[in-house]
């Protein structure tokens, strides 16, 4: 009995890992990109042109509503830091997107070349 009762703390530690496993792989899968309705394409900053800056990207994460509507957009990462922020805060903010009945984010990154 004690050779029973030593093996199934066993099973269950690895069956637990297992499940943990699948539950990470599952949420790692990415869901679909939501589908664009509205694209507003942002305006090449003047004060880019002014420094010389003929190029550049954004990466930024979209807050949308379960409407569809932008709701929110942040700057995660940016090649000239304020050069282009604004500029595609404001196109962004303007982007439709089909309605899927629930909050969710998405992540785009865009390239500005002059």
């Amino acid at each position: 009995m004690s050779l029973i009762t030593s093996f199934l703390p066993k099973i269950s530690r690895s069956g637990l890992g297992l499940i943990g496993a699948v539950l990470i792989a599952a949420s790692a899968i990415a869901a679909p990109p939501p589908k664009v309705l509205k694209k507003v394409p942002p305006e090449f900053p003047a004060a880019a042109v002014k420094k010389g800056v003929t190029s550049g990207t954004v990466k930024a994460q979209l807050a949308i509503a379960a409407d569809g509507k932008v709701t929110e957009v942040t700057i995660l990462e940016t090649s000239s830091p304020k050069l282009f922020d604004r500029a595609v805060i404001e196109a962004l903010m303007e982007w439709r997107f089909e309605g899927s009945g629930e909050k969710r984010t998405h992540e785009m990154t865009l390239v500005f070349n002059e």
